[in-house]
């Protein structure tokens, strides 16, 4: 590894450092400007009608008698050991209940975003190889669908498929028939967006000398296109696929709440409720992680996808 390369490792550990401090910290304090008590929380909700000794005993246990930056530093303490703390509501550890809601959130986010590649690259190819018609539509469907609120296309999704044909169940079923509406409510938003940027490279590769001498060699536009423009026209969307899981992660608190899916989005929503702060910093810390890994991921796609940014990162390799 060269001394450019080793910087710029650092120089990215260093940056995800810092976001997951940044959230942690935002999560703890935004978490006490909501009114109530959590030691309420921890003794079973505002119905628990605990006693005035009781509520005190659980703040001391629990530290929430200390001062807030005592509180604060506390918390971060535990985080660099790994403790994510119990939760006040459930008493189970929180990186047990995350490593248990985890996997079904990632499939969610996971199949969302091949879904949405899969209609963002036919929307690019429709609209810049039939005509203006098409490149008209296309570009208005791009801009609906990227527009479309999850929560409104939920409703819509589940009116359709669910109410009126019923061929999809309304809430989450266990099985692939239970996946279907929540992938498509969260991938036809980002479809939109992506094809939309796609559809813009696409226009620009197929401009490209390399374009047309594919052309004066007699390659046929569909070979054109799937050969040489569609890679060119995915390095833009490559490139965006980790800021694309996290707002599908981001997404994914409205719609499994709508779908009655089991999540990290679900949970959040229901530890938000009871102020359950330690389930709410785990989470958020977890999908921030995720977010993190993925945009490095990407950022490594895109090298390979477009080995000029190699070029452009490391001068001092092409120079040798």
């Amino acid at each position: 590894m060269t001394p450019g390369s080793a910087n710029r490792v650092l120089l990215r550990l260093a940056g995800a450092v810092f976001v997951l401090w940044a959230v942690a910290t935002l999560t703890f304090f935004a978490m006490r400007l909501i009114p109530g008590d959590p030691a309420l929380a921890i003794l079973g909700g505002p119905g628990s009608q605990a006693s005035p000794e009781a509520l005190e005993q659980a703040r001391r246990e629990h530290g929430l008698d200390q001062p807030l930056l005592v509180q604060y530093a506390a918390m971060l303490g535990r985080l660099l050991s790994g403790d994510l703390g119990s939760s006040y509501a459930l008493k189970v550890p929180v990186a047990d209940l995350l490593a248990a809601q985890l996997p079904g959130t990632l499939l969610l986010a996971v199949c969302s975003l091949l879904v949405a590649w899969v209609i963002a690259i036919a929307l690019a190819l429709f609209s810049t190889g039939a005509g203006r018609i098409a490149a008209s539509v296309g570009h208005g469907i791009e801009l609906a669908g990227a527009a479309l609120p999850h929560f409104w296309l939920a409703t819509v999704l589940i009116a359709v498929f669910s109410t009126s044909l019923g061929w999809l169940p309304p809430v989450s079923s266990g099985d692939l028939s239970g996946l279907v509406l929540p992938v498509l409510t969260l991938a036809i938003p980002l479809a939109g967006f992506l094809a939309a940027i796609m559809r813009e490279s696409m226009l620009d590769a197929l401009a490209q000398p390399y374009v047309l001498s594919a052309r004066a060699r007699g390659e046929s536009e569909l070979g054109i296109r799937a050969r040489h423009a569609i890679r060119h026209a995915a390095i833009p969307g490559v490139a965006l696929s980790g800021w694309a899981l996290g707002s599908l992660l981001s997404g994914a608190v409205i719609v499994e709440t709508i779908f009655a899916r089991p999540g990290l989005g679900r949970t959040l929503v229901q530890a938000v409720t009871v102020r359950d702060v330690p389930v709410v910093t785990g989470v958020v810390l977890v999908v921030a992680l995720v977010y993190v890994l993925m945009t490095l991921a990407s950022d490594a796609a895109s090298a390979i996808v477009d080995p000029r940014q190699r070029a452009q990162a490391s001068p001092q390799e092409v120079g040798a």
